[in-house]
């Protein structure tokens, strides 16, 4: 029977949704084994009482460890006085020490996508053992049920087994030696093989004396001839004393065989001898192979995994027990890992304090909620490699203080495909070598492209079959479609949990349809047959242009025959002709990243940031009625994602995974996007959009595209934008590609503090209007400014920190700024909690600044003392001219001595009223205007007894004066203030 054959009777081709079944059931964990370290700190400590209490995990104090299988016979089996006394010296030698020591030094090894966490992570400090549920061949073999995760959450866990188990007696009461552990790409077989290597080099796994693990794709890189014991040796020099008494010896050894998928296996005779001499040279499969025959070292034990497309290339009598890892399908394991990872001391960054325990917890608990409430994420879950996905994702958003250029989203997502593929072919036995992320990249890329074209999120089985059948043609591609379903569409793709939807798909992770569509574009898959073709004739007409080029250099030195070299250029014209056509092409990819970037229905989203963490930690508050409409589909990742992708460091990376993204052609694409880019982001941006510019510009990491984006911005106005730390440390690895002045930044309701102040120093530097107003800045934030306003390259001409809790403390920062400052020009204090203290600072170093022209201390709480003394400073001050004293303490002396400023005798105005003696201010717009714009963060019932004060003084002066036109002005203003007055009491301002 042919491959494709084989694969048709195991899984149907027209039915997509027997692929729902990503994970067995997980109601149940009885016997689930869970491997945690102590975790120090207290953060969410009463979740995991609370799992401990539910009787559904077990954890001892300290380390549970693997324990001696209840099954195992303990007693030793017969054998000769000088065998025993062998196996002892051998046991308790130096040798299996130092080889514990090597190992344990060799895989306590982190990737450097693990080292983002801090040194603390590792295996010992933080890991949770996936579910592994007892499986057989004829289950592999069958189709799989029609399941839902609806159901699968509901469905307990049949026969579960843990790690240590595995090699317990089977039913029938043999003693298992062969174990298949197989899963699909994510569910952790490599970490789980990992920490069970590390456990016996700790003594945590005493079945085994000696451990010998293999990487299956190290081994399928030599075919020279070699004996098993030099193989050993040759990777562990420290077994050389051991090797000699493996066969000999009752010593107990696991061999471990890591991604049997990358070998190719031939257990028949004729295909591989039989081998029992460990000294005799064959290639590394038939060493392979006669080790699960049990005809070379029949009393080692080993361990198989792989993925589950190849577990039918070990025939099952060879087979001792098959088990499946299941990834976490508990949502209980979910959210221990969780809680373990991000309540590690570190996690958030140097220099946290008990704030940052606090955020921990608060994530901690925010995440739960969402996984309990079965949710897309948990759905994600399932696979452990999601779980570290989400961590690094939270890490990124919250605890980011500054952003190395190397740490971008797209690099987080990039860096997470190259620790699942790793660059892996799809299938080792296809001639085609395809690596599995060039095969996602062509297919999965596709679907979801189409799914960001059409504003879609859910895709039927119709739209796979469009985007992975239709062109199948040939045998290999059906035989490597029929790999993809079994071992990396659930990675990518699960069952919908919305209500109405349980047999559409989505992908597993929202930001992962924009990656991969992106990933899809960037890649030049996205062409016409008629590119297509062109591509390829193209090629073979410059492979053979070249061969002519010889052959017609050496006949025109014979003969004089001047039609040959016209003929030569004639073949060059197609290759010339296809790369315009090519140039074109990428055109068409900047249009469309520029057209993506800068839709203006997404406009008034919240910014991207914001909307990953949403969909990690969801929506507080009521959920959505089933029947009321969904909101549209928005995907404002996805040319911040084409753009990442171009970066140096991703392209690098993607090379490794088979996806090759030349130089020339990132090159060109960032060349056209200058002309739709820099071009459209010149139009003006909302807030929220104008931080996702920023932030494209942060992961495109294109220093010279960059400056020059950045030159074109002379405002920057991210007003009510939430300000994170990463969002402000983005801002400042941005803005500082040049170093040109910026005429205004708007950063009001920003949710600032000191350390985000910190964090933008340079760039506050070089701000000439700077709105600071409704950021919770205090004493600490008012020392930052001090600061910047006394350091020798300030060009802040204009500070805006109204509604700050300053204060008296804060005060005195700024009025030392003020003695020392020479760019400041306007200061607003309005509504800053000064009081007469605050007041009487300002007005104590006044008289040392040169340059203030107006400074407003409305709405201070300020008596008559305190306001005297800034007029009287002012007086004498060379340029101060305006002094805001409205909705201020004062009595009536002090406005009668406020009353009689005159700006051409005194040489400064205060701003008190709105009248100016027997006439209207000239100022009354500008006092009510602020008023109305600041009233939602003032005290309402403070306001309208000022606004009553000054109607009351707008009917004194109106009575005063008999002339018709000011008396005509006067009413209009009182009916201004009465309007507003009205309002305030009806609760409609």
């Amino acid at each position: 029977m042919s491959r494709a054959m084989r694969c048709q009777s195991c899984v149907p081709w027209g039915s997509w949704a027997q692929l729902c079944r990503s994970l067995p059931g997980t109601g149940g964990t009885r016997g689930v084994h869970v491997c945690a370290a102590p975790v120090p700190g207290t953060a969410g400590s009463c979740f995991l009482r609370k799992i401990l209490c539910t009787g559904s995990i077990s954890l001892s104090r300290g380390y549970i460890g693997y324990q001696e299988g209840s099954q195992e016979n303990s007693a030793q089996p017969s054998s000769s006085r000088h065998s025993q006394s062998q196996l002892r010296n051998v046991a308790s030698s130096g040798a299996i020490k130092k080889h514990q020591k090597s190992l344990s030094a060799w895989f306590s090894h982190q990737p450097n996508e693990e080292r983002q966490f801090g040194p603390s992570f590792s295996l010992d400090a933080v890991h949770v053992d996936p579910v592994i549920r007892e499986s057989s061949l004829e289950e592999i073999l069958k189709p799989s049920p029609d399941l839902t995760i609806q159901n699968q959450l509901q469905q307990p866990c049949r026969q579960v087994i843990s790690l240590h188990n595995l090699f317990d007696v089977d039913a029938c009461g043999r003693q298992v030696k062969n174990v298949v552990l197989y899963g699909t790409v994510g569910t952790g077989k490599s970490t789980l093989i990992k920490k069970m290597v590390m456990d016996w080099c700790h003594g945590r796994l005493p079945r085994f004396e000696l451990v010998i693990p293999f990487s299956c794709e190290d081994l399928s890189h030599s075919h020279a001839p070699v004996s098993l014991r030099r193989l050993i040796t040759k990777k562990y020099q420290h077994l050389r004393d051991v090797v000699p008494v493996l066969g000999a010896s009752n010593l107990k050894v696991l061999f471990i065989l890591n991604g049997l998928e990358r070998l190719n296996l031939d257990f028949r005779l004729a295909g591989t001898e039989l081998c029992c001499d460990p000294n005799e040279p064959v290639p590394p499969s038939a060493i392979v192979v006669n080790l699960l025959r049990k005809y070379l070292l029949p009393e080692a034990s080993i361990i198989v995994t792989t993925r589950p497309s190849a577990v039918r290339r070990i025939p099952g009598k060879y087979v001792g027990r098959y088990a499946e890892i299941c990834g976490f399908s508990d949502t209980n394991l979910q959210k221990l890992y969780f809680q373990m990872r991000l309540s590690q001391p570190g996690c958030s960054g140097e220099g946290s304090g008990h704030g940052s325990s606090a955020e921990q917890e608060n994530l901690v608990e925010m995440l739960s909620r969402n996984l309990e409430r079965h949710n897309q994420i948990t759905a994600a879950c399932f696979l452990p490699s999601y779980c570290w996905l989400v961590c690094t994702t939270l890490h990124f958003l919250y605890f980011t203080r500054t952003v190395p250029p190397s740490q971008t989203l797209t690099g987080i997502y990039t860096s997470f495909l190259r620790l699942n593929f790793s660059g892996e072919v799809l299938d080792s036995t296809d001639p085609t070598d395809i690596s599995m992320m060039k095969y996602v990249a062509k297919t999965v890329g596709k679907l979801a492209y189409e799914g960001v074209m059409s504003r879609k999120t859910c895709f039927s089985e119709d739209d796979l079959q469009q985007c992975f059948e239709v062109e199948m043609k040939t045998e290999s591609e059906l035989n490597l479609l029929e790999v993809f379903r079994s071992d990396v569409f659930r990675f990518f793709l699960s069952p919908c949990v919305q209500p109405g939807k349980e047999h559409t798909f989505v992908f597993t992770i929202p930001a992962m349809q924009e990656y991969l569509a992106a990933l899809y574009v960037v890649l030049g898959e996205k062409k016409t047959l008629a590119q297509r073709v062109g591509k390829e004739l193209s090629e073979v007409l410059g492979r053979v242009s070249e061969d002519v080029a010889v052959v017609v250099n050496i006949i025109s030195k014979v003969l004089p025959l001047r039609f040959l070299p016209v003929l030569f250029n004639l073949l060059k014209i197609f290759p010339r002709y296809f790369s315009r056509l090519s140039g074109k092409e990428r055109d068409a990819i900047a249009h469309t990243m520029a057209e993506e970037l800068f839709k203006e229905e997404d406009y008034y989203n919240d910014d991207v940031l914001d909307q990953i963490n949403s969909s990690i930690l969801g929506v507080e508050g009521p959920m959505r009625h089933p029947d009321e409409a969904p909101d549209d589909e928005v995907f404002e990742l996805f040319p911040i994602f084409m753009g990442g992708i171009l970066s140096r460091r991703n392209r690098a990376i993607l090379e490794q995974l088979g996806c090759s993204i030349k130089n020339l052609a990132a090159f060109e694409i960032a060349k056209a996007m200058k002309k739709t880019v820099i071009r459209k982001s010149r139009k003006g941006l909302p807030p929220s959009e104008l931080m996702d510019y920023l932030f494209f510009l942060h992961e495109f990491q294109n220093e010279r595209f960059t400056a020059e984006a950045v030159r074109s911005l002379r405002a920057v106005n991210l007003a009510s934008v939430k300000m994170t730390p990463l969002k402000c440390s983005v801002l400042a690895s941005v803005m500082s590609a040049t170093s040109h002045e910026v005429e205004e930044l708007n950063l009001t309701s920003c949710n600032l503090d000191s350390s985000s102040l910190r964090t933008l120093f340079p760039v506050l530097l070089r701000c000439k209007a700077l709105h600071l107003q409704l950021n919770s800045l205090g004493s600490d934030a008012c020392k930052e400014i001090r600061d910047l306003l006394l350091h020798d390259k300030c060009v802040v001409s204009s500070l805006r920190l109204a509604n700050n809790p300053v204060g008296e403390q804060g005060a005195q920062f700024l009025a030392e700024a003020l003695a020392g400052n020479r760019s400041l020009t306007h200061l607003s204090l309005l509504h800053t909690g000064l009081g007469d203290g605050g007041a009487e600072a300002i007005a104590q170093h006044l008289a040392q600044n040169q340059h203030l022209q107006e400074l407003n201390l409305g709405y201070n709480s300020l008596t008559d003392t305190a306001a005297l003394s800034v007029v009287e400073v002012a007086k004498k001050h060379q340029t101060l001219d305006k002094v805001h004293l409205y909705f201020n303490d004062i009595s009536e002396d002090g406005k009668r001595a406020l009353h009689s400023l005159r700006m051409d005798r005194d040489g400064v105005r205060a701003l008190v009223f709105l009248t100016a003696g027997t006439d209207v201010s000239d100022y009354w717009s500008h006092i009510l205007s602020v008023v109305q714009r600041n009233l939602p963060f003032w005290d309402r019932h403070r306001v309208r007894q000022h606004l009553a004060l000054l109607l009351q003084d707008l009917e004194s002066s109106r009575s005063q004066t008999s002339n018709p036109w000011r008396k005509a002005k006067f009413l209009r203003v009182e009916s201004e203030v009465k309007k507003m007055l009205g309002k305030l009491q009806d609760g409609t301002l």
